[in-house]
């Protein structure tokens, strides 16, 4: 008999109805295979592959990590773990969004509610840096984002609360917990420790003198202080990257910003309230001009750089200019585009603060007026955070950054240089560095802090702290920078160290462990401009595969709080998004770190997908 001459298409419709029929093939196998044939739907398997640090770059991400992709495989996803060294992790998850998800620590400043705007407004999601690095767009987020800047009161606390409630919903990200900030100290030179933030400057600043309190005046110092001795703060950490570069700027090398925080001075510090007091400016007055705030700042007096030029409001106004566009309006071709918005190349830190900000004006050499958008005194003064950066080195870095000869576009050399020396106005001053090793810093006696420190400073500093000089040592993991403590080779761990240190800790005569709650939550972060992650529904039920209890007890080993809201610790969590025992919104599938198979696939195929052979799968 010859070939057939039945068309394909009605031995395809013939087929699919034997299928429907219940006719049997044998093998999952067969299935697939009578599918590619028939045409009846291409499958690609359901994969999200997890960035993150290695472990002796962080004490809990990778493992958290690893969780977490055991439990999406249990639901039915390929999911791999990729360990990535913390510049070129950063560089892959903030300057070119090639990630599907990562797993690490967002920035801490949410106390105010406002940090929110930069973490989540959709106009920042092709912008680097950690504003917005998950590509999230909600319409309705951003209108209440915009909201709570310009409401007050009872207003805008149901604005942030609903930003909550639909973050909760759609999981741009999955908060996994806060983590506590573990670090072993010693105190027999320098007291305070238990009362200090060291995730703030202000923490290293409001440390006492400790071995003429404990030994009297007369006593003879030990052999790692003595009085003839210029003192030392000796600090260990595991991060080098502050030892290689000090750019403020530079978001693959500024997670947080302590070292830089003491180089460089802020206009005002943010308090643990959430209002901001004067630093740098002996204070500023707020009028409203069009339904607009503006604000006239008045420096200090006397007030200079590390390098003895005077700091004056041209360095103020250059700072905001900087922030928003690092080229201030130059372009590779030489034009002007100061009016062209789309030409600005904003730098890609601190941009939810100067997002502030309109402009800023000099009105003479101690006073500028700083203009602001649409928003209230109150979230505008959160602007005065940002650190005022030297115009006279800074200006000449806004050409375009180039290598070899070879221009880079608009890249601008203000975010690539390493910045060192740095010349800052801080209390403390660059005095020498070895990459990768150690890091110097020396008192800079022509700070306010030295020659009129004033009273009601924020952060309990009252002066300059009694140390001279702080020294920062490298090391490769956190056992070495606890046993440098613990062996009196070192005054504090000044990178928090992993749980499983405090054992050691505890059994260290002259060392006590400090513990404290962090500002900066671990979360699983999604590119949500990569399908499958592109759906809220995808997200929203990756959610529910994640046990935040199961991690704290067995990856943080308790010292971690569960929360299902970023704001956690600001008094702004309404009470149906509080963490009673279970995430309020995307409740684990299943129970004690044991994965719901079935509930996870219902969820899956509620959200659109399919399984073939137990493996997650999309339609082409």
């Amino acid at each position: 008999m010859g070939e057939s001459s039945e068309p394909t298409s009605s031995r395809r419709r013939r087929l699919l109805r034997s299928l429907a029929a219940g006719a049997t093939l044998g093998t999952a196998g067969c299935m697939r295979r009578l599918r590619a044939a028939t045409g009846w739907e291409s499958v690609a398997p359901v994969s999200v592959g997890i960035k993150t640090l290695p472990a002796d770059a962080d004490p809990y991400a990778l493992r958290v990590a690893q969780s977490v992709a055991e439990w999406f495989r249990a639901g039915g996803l390929e999911s791999t773990v990729t360990p990535v060294a913390p510049e070129e992790l950063y560089r892959q998850v903030l300057l070119r969004n090639d990630f599907d998800a990562f797993v690490g620590r967002v920035p801490a400043r949410l106390r105010d509610g406002d940090g929110l705007y930069a973490l989540l407004h959709s106009r920042f999601g092709s912008e680097p840096g950690w504003q917005n690095p998950f590509g999230y767009a909600n319409l309705d987020v951003d209108d209440r984002l915009a909201d709570q800047r310009t409401a007050t009161g009872e207003t805008r606390r149901e604005a942030l609360a609903d930003i909550q409630r639909s973050v909760a919903r759609t999981q741009p990200f999955s908060l996994v917990a806060f983590p506590d900030e573990i670090r072993a100290v010693r105190g027999e030179r320098f007291t305070g420790w238990h009362r200090s933030d060291y995730g703030s400057p202000l923490g290293y600043l409001s440390l006492d003198e400790g071995w003429r309190e404990s030994a009297g005046e007369g006593a003879t110092a030990t052999a790692t202080a003595t009085p003839a001795d210029p003192a030392t703060l000796r600090t260990v950490i595991t991060d080098r990257r502050p030892t290689e570069n000090l750019n403020p700027l530079a978001a693959e090398f500024r997670w947080a910003g302590v070292l830089t925080g003491l180089l460089y001075d802020p206009l005002g510090y943010e308090t643990e309230s959430g209002g901001v007091e004067p630093w740098l400016a002996d204070g500023w007055e707020f009028e409203t001009v069009d339904g607009r705030p503006r604000a006239r700042v008045r420096l200090r007096e006397g007030l200079t750089w590390h390098d003895g030029e005077p700091v004056t409001a041209a360095d103020v106004a250059l700072t905001y200019a900087l922030l928003s566009d690092v080229t201030l309006g130059r372009t590779t071709e030489g034009t002007d585009t100061a009016t062209d918005s789309d030409a600005a190349v904003a730098a890609p830190r601190f941009r939810g603060r100067s997002s502030l900000v309109a402009d800023a004006e000099v009105l003479d050499r101690r006073t500028v007026e700083v203009r602001f958008a649409d928003c209230t005194a109150a979230v505008a003064a959160g602007a005065f955070t940002v650190p005022v950066l030297p115009e006279h080195v800074w200006r000449e870095r806004t050409g375009p950054a180039s290598v070899g000869g070879v221009d880079f576009g608009a890249t601008s050399e203000a975010l690539v240089t390493n910045n060192v020396p740095p010349v800052g106005s801080g209390p403390f001053a660059f005095e020498r560095n070895v990459p990768g090793d150690r890091l110097v810093f020396e008192r800079f006696d022509d700070h306010f802090l030295a020659t009129d420190p004033p009273a009601d400073l924020p952060g309990g500093v009252d002066g300059f702290p009694p140390y001279e000089r702080i020294d920062v040592t490298v090391v490769g993991a956190d056992e070495t920078a606890v046993s440098m403590v613990t062996s009196g080779d070192a005054d504090v761990t000044g990178t928090a160290v992993g749980a499983e240190t405090i054992p050691r800790i505890g059994r260290s005569e002259g060392v006590d462990l400090v513990v404290g709650r962090s500002p900066s939550p671990y979360v699983v972060g999604y590119n949500t401009r990569r399908p499958p992650l592109t759906n809220p529904r995808f997200r929203h039920t990756l959610g529910h595969l994640i046990d935040r209890r199961a991690l704290v007890e067995d990856v943080f080993d308790g010292y971690a709080w569960p929360a299902a809201s970023a704001l956690v610790g600001s008094g702004l969590v309404p009470s149906d998004l509080q963490f009673d025992g279970e995430h309020p919104v995307t409740p684990f599938f299943g129970s004690d770190g044991t994965v719901d198979a079935d509930a996870a696939r219902a969820a899956f195929r509620d959200a659109g997908y399919e399984y073939d052979d137990g493996t997650l799968v999309e339609r082409d």
